[in-house]
């Protein structure tokens, strides 16, 4: 697909500075560096501002400033731009005066919290809010950093012993001091795929998302499974629809919280639908006219799965003709 890379957290040149990582004297140099600036996260939130225009920026502070001197862990290095490198701190454990009203874990969290520190426009903003709104080169720091901060929250100890685990390589490894085991940042690949038939493509609902919304199928990719058998496997697992032909189109990392989505069309041997009520709530096929009503908020029923998707992406891009 021509316009794969386009696609939000679709990435944006960032030099990763891998060289870096294994290398204490270097690491310690660029971290000390004047120019190396901070991204700030606080339980998954990036720390934003608004712009005019209805956008927003990531914002880059000094590495020794107030907010970053709570973070509990070592910064992580993303990477080198032109005016330097950037490091992303994690600050969960710093407690807002209030969290009365925030819609903190829900699918659709509005809530913005403040830190006293910095100016009354900077908030901690959830990503899935933010992903249509920032940059390209923002958009793959951000997927970087709430993707490898995530892991360490939930990879503290070693898997093979059970000892506590030490963070290193910039942040990109951790090491076992009893037994010796290293742990590396784990990515889940995810098929994502817009299934045709004739004039139509299905689509489905799992049961929590906001009401009216609709999405391509997508599913976990089995230990020891082609991307190809997934598709196969998930649409007929979840919908009963028997598929063909396969083929990709385009990738996205998703750090809700570290996958890979694999987007791919598909072809339709058979129409009828049966659910699998334990995944999907509901499933039909939508033709391209209701498609295009859907994108243009005149559906009666169903509404577009969100901007920055690689849904969304996929499903604007085939009503475009532009799937090739």
């Amino acid at each position: 697909m021509k316009l794969a890379e386009t696609v939000t957290f679709g990435g944006s040149g960032l030099d990763r500075a891998g060289e870096l990582r294994s290398d204490p004297a270097a690491l310690a140099a660029v971290l000390a560096d004047e120019s190396t600036r901070a991204v700030v996260f606080w339980r998954g939130k990036p720390l934003v501002c608004g712009r005019a225009d209805g956008g927003a920026d990531l914002v880059r502070l000094p590495m020794d400033h107030a907010v970053t001197r709570e973070a509990r862990d070592a910064p992580i290095l993303l990477g080198r731009e032109d005016s330097g490198a950037v490091a992303a701190f994690d600050v969960s454990g710093w407690e807002p005066e209030s969290l009365e009203g925030a819609d903190l874990g829900a699918f659709i969290d509005r809530s913005e919290q403040h830190h006293p520190a910095l100016p009354e426009d900077h908030v901690f903003a959830e990503l899935r809010g933010l992903m249509s709104r920032i940059s390209p080169r923002d958009a793959e720091l951000c997927a970087m950093a709430r993707a490898v901060q995530t892991w360490h929250s939930t990879h503290g100890f070693c898997a093979r012993c059970g000892a506590k685990s030490e963070i290193v390589n910039g942040g990109w490894q951790r090491d076992c001091p009893a037994c010796g085991a290293h742990h590396f940042p784990r990515t889940d690949p995810v098929v994502i795929m817009a299934v045709f038939r004739g004039n139509s493509v299905l689509l489905g609902r799992s049961p929590g998302w906001p009401k009216g919304m609709y999405s391509l199928l997508a599913g976990f990719i089995d230990p020891g499974e082609s991307i190809e058998a997934a598709v196969r496997r998930e649409v007929q697992e979840e919908a009963g629809v028997v598929v063909g032909p396969v083929s990709y189109l385009a990738s996205q990392p998703w750090p809700f919280p570290a996958s890979l989505m694999l987007g791919c069309k598909a072809e339709a041997l058979s129409g009828e639908i049966t659910i699998d009520p334990k995944e999907l709530e509901d499933a039909l096929w939508v033709t391209r006219e209701e498609l295009a009503a859907v994108f243009r908020a005149e559906h009666p029923v169903i509404s577009a799965p969100r901007k920055g998707s690689i849904a969304h992406f996929i499903m604007s891009n085939w009503l475009a003709d532009r799937l090739d």
